[in-house]
């Protein structure tokens, strides 16, 4: 396996692996692997074959960050990343510097918080519609970090298909109509959410829970089935009805806060008055101060 850290040398080995005639899979992460990151690079694996070149990026991108969030604190540990990667046949992680992706800001940041002190790029990706709801109405700079840096990734590993999971469902939708419409030539592959066994979607962000906050987490998922088991009753149900229920139930955990609750088609992201079996549903909700999200087709 090789640890690559330079944008130029990963550009030069993608054009290598197009000349020998290698798919490429790409499974963009921000580190502190876990066994759903480590499912994605399965599912990268298994479409681009055995003569498939997989990378995985390990890039903690301050430019998805709002000011008074994690950026600081978000868990790193690359050395156990690399065994990780090592152990599942990765071909190349892809770990650059800020002073690598955002060659012009890096040296001016002083305040690692805040998105603002982060790249002083004056090109950005922005999604202009489906952003704006869920994710992007609670943390509306998040969505063109994302992006932008998605972006990056696409001209500097030059891959055949990147691989995301579902348990981030806005962001894929929105990186597929990206890729759609700047016209990258890469397939977007959605692999399903993993789970803990009691029901708890994994992140990385699951290491802030500690004692009673782990099993309070829990209630993201049970929310989900309760939904699941409203719309079997009834069938139809108001959205603002199921909100409301949804939120009191939520809360009940001493030290849960909810975000938000989202009902909507899972293709367009377009919001639904009434929900349906088929309805997607998304929320996100506070642990304590860490905050969580989840999604699932009801």
């Amino acid at each position: 396996m090789q640890i690559v850290t330079s944008v130029a040398a990963m550009q030069r080995l993608a054009r290598q692996w197009q000349h020998a005639g290698n798919r490429v899979g790409l499974v963009p992460t921000m580190g502190y692997l876990h066994e759903g990151h480590l499912s994605l690079v399965r599912v990268a694996r298994w479409h681009a074959g055995k003569t498939g070149k997989i990378v995985v990026s390990i890039y903690v991108n301050p430019a998805q960050f709002g000011p008074m969030e994690d950026f600081s604190r978000y868990p790193r540990d690359l050395k156990r990343d690399l065994n990780l990667c090592r152990a599942e046949g990765v071909n190349v992680v892809f770990a650059p510097s800020d002073r690598e992706m955002y060659p012009v800001g890096a040296s001016r940041r002083e305040d690692r918080t805040a998105w603002r002190a982060v790249p002083t790029l004056s090109t950005y990706v922005v999604e202009e519609n489906l952003s704006k709801t869920m994710e992007g109405a609670s943390r509306p700079t998040h969505f063109f970090g994302v992006t932008t840096v998605v972006a990056k990734l696409f001209n500097i590993v030059l891959p055949d298909m990147a691989v995301f999971g579902a348990k981030d469902w806005q962001q894929a939708t929105i990186i597929k109509r990206m890729t759609v419409d700047l016209n990258f030539p890469v397939k977007i592959i959605v692999a399903p959410t993993l789970r803990e066994t009691d029901g708890l979607a994994m992140s990385s962000r699951n290491k802030y829970l500690v004692g009673d906050l782990r099993r309070q987490a829990v209630v993201l998922w049970r929310a989900i089935q309760k939904a699941r088991v409203a719309v079997k009753k009834s069938k139809t149900i108001p959205a603002t009805q199921l909100k409301a229920n949804l939120g009191k139930f939520i809360e009940r955990e001493p030290s849960a806060r909810l975000d938000y609750v989202a009902f909507f088609e899972p293709d367009t992201l377009s919001s639904v008055s009434k929900v349906t079996r088929g309805t997607h549903m998304a929320l996100a909700a506070f642990i304590g101060k860490t905050r969580l999200i989840d999604n699932a087709r009801l």
